[in-house]
């Protein structure tokens, strides 16, 4: 059974948190992906939870967020 990544509740909270750190930070999506060695539009997908990040992708954006990857899966909504 293959599900969705916008199906998939850990990617949305994955999508909140990359977004909310980027602006946080002020900066774009370009320079996030500038700095985490991936295109651009990749992390526009996942920020709208269209794609599902690898281990790696997530290593790599905590890194350019200056986060604990961990920090990136972790549901913080009340």
């Amino acid at each position: 059974m293959t599900i969705k990544p916008q199906d998939c509740p850990l990617v949305a909270v994955f999508a909140a948190n990359v977004r909310r750190r980027r602006l946080e930070l002020g900066i774009s999506q370009e320079e996030l992906a500038e700095r985490a060695g991936v295109h651009r539009t990749y992390v526009g997908m996942l920020e709208r939870s269209e794609k599902n990040a690898t281990l790696y992708s997530i290593q790599r954006l905590a890194g350019a967020l200056e986060v604990e990857p961990a920090t990136l899966l972790l549901n913080t909504a009340s």
